[in-house]
């Protein structure tokens, strides 16, 4: 029974990357705020992925490979079902990661 409940934690979905830039998410007062509050432009190299809440509660902690842990705080009019988007700290890091299956444990 411990290994299908762990199963359950563990998803694999398709990772997109984006950055703080405002151009990318919209701002609030000047600054850009994840779904949960946080302040990016003040953080912008935070370890925070958006989910899809149905899939991946907000609020939880994740690991996810080759991102590493982050926190699911995030949303996006894009991340439907199995998909996330993970912050990156700048374009170029973003581009770089491009669209990848990755796995992802709900911790």
């Amino acid at each position: 029974k411990n290994n299908s409940q762990s199963a359950k934690r563990e998803l694999t979905v398709v990772a997109t990357a984006y950055t703080a830039d405002p151009s990318e998410n919209g701002t609030y007062g000047g600054r850009v705020l994840t779904a949960m509050g946080h302040d990016l432009t003040a953080n912008p190299n935070m370890r925070i992925i958006a989910v899809d809440p149905k899939v991946i509660p907000l609020g939880s902690k994740v690991w996810v490979e080759g991102y590493g842990e982050a926190i699911a705080g995030d949303t996006g009019s894009a991340i439907k079902g199995n998909r996330i988007d993970v912050l990156m700290g700048s374009k170029s890091k973003a581009m770089n990661w491009g669209r990848q299956t990755v796995k992802v444990k709900v911790l």
